[in-house]
C-alpha cells in the first residue's frame, strides 16, 4: 500500500517548485538583459557606421537601400522622426520629405496622360528629371519608402502590383481585383478588347464591359475604334509608356 505524502513532503514539493520558478525567472531576466545589451551595442555600431559612411549613404542609392535593410534587422527606422538622431546624422527626414513632394508633383503632372497610374521605373525617371543632375540620385527603393511615408497622410497614393510590374496609383478610389486582372492581361500588348477579356478570363460580356468602362471613366484607359476589324480596343497609357 502506497503511503500518501505528509505535510512536510508537500511543503518540500512546494519549495522545490518555487525554487525552480525563481531560477527560471532569473534566467529569463538575464537573457532579456543580454539581448538588450546586444541590441544597444548593435545600434551604437550602426550609428558609428552611419557617421563613417554618411557620404556614401546619401550618394549611392544601392548602398542606402542596404543600410535601410541593416536598420530594419535590428528594429531601427531612420525615417521614424524628422527630429531624431538619424535625421541629424544623415538628413533622411529632409531627403524623403523632398522626394515625397517631387513624386507627388510628377504623378499629378502625368495624370492627364495615364489616369493616375504610373509604372515605378517611369516615376523614378520623372522624379530624377525634376531633381536635376546635381541632386543626390534616387532608387526605386527610395521611391517606395517615400510613398509608404506619404500613405500615413492619406491622399490616395498607393503601390499596386500588376502582373510582374509595380505601379504607383495616385488617384483615390478602389483598384479591385477585376481592374488588376484587366491590366495584367493587357500588359503584353498595352491594350485589350472586351471580347478578348471575356474569352481569356471566362467573364460574361457584361462584366467585361463594366470593368473596362470603369477604367475608362477613371482615365486609366483610352478607346481606339480605328482597328481594321472594327473591334473597340482599350489602351492603357501606363502600360504602353513602360514599353517605350
Amino acid at each position: 500500500m502506497r503511503r500518501r505524502p505528509g505535510i512536510a513532503g508537500i511543503q518540500r514539493d512546494v519549495q522545490t517548485r518555487e525554487q525552480y520558478r525563481s531560477t527560471g525567472e532569473e534566467v529569463r531576466r538575464a537573457n532579456l538583459q543580454q539581448m538588450k545589451d546586444q541590441l544597444s551595442l548593435f545600434k551604437s555600431k550602426l550609428e558609428q557606421f552611419a557617421v563613417q559612411h554618411k557620404a556614401d549613404i546619401r550618394r549611392d542609392p544601392v548602398f542606402r537601400a542596404q543600410f535601410h535593410t541593416m536598420c530594419a534587422n535590428i528594429g531601427v527606422d531612420p525615417l521614424a522622426s524628422n527630429k531624431g538622431m538619424w535625421n541629424e546624422l544623415l538628413g533622411f527626414g529632409d531627403f524623403y520629405y523632398e522626394l515625397g513632394v517631387q513624386l507627388v508633383e510628377a504623378c499629378l503632372a502625368s495624370r492627364p496622360l495615364n489616369g493616375g497610374l504610373m509604372e515605378l521605373g517611369q516615376l523614378r525617371g520623372a522624379v530624377e528629371r525634376r531633381r536635376g543632375s546635381r541632386s543626390d540620385p534616387v532608387s526605386e527603393d527610395d521611391i517606395v519608402r517615400a510613398i509608404r511615408k506619404l500613405k500615413v497622410l492619406g491622399g490616395g497614393i498607393d503601390i499596386v502590383t500588376i502582373g510582374r510590374g509595380t505601379y504607383i496609383r495616385s488617384v483615390p478610389g478602389e483598384f479591385n481585383t477585376d481592374k488588376n486582372k484587366v491590366m495584367e492581361l493587357a500588359q503584353a500588348a498595352g491594350y485589350i478588347s472586351a471580347a478578348e477579356l471575356a474569352s481569356r478570363v471566362g467573364w460574361s460580356s457584361q462584366r467585361s464591359e463594366r470593368v473596362l468602362a470603369e477604367l475608362l471613366k477613371e482615365g486609366m484607359a483610352m478607346v481606339d475604334d480605328g482597328a481594321p476589324d472594327k473591334v473597340r480596343l482599350y489602351w492603357f497609357p501606363a502600360l504602353t509608356a513602360q514599353q517605350q
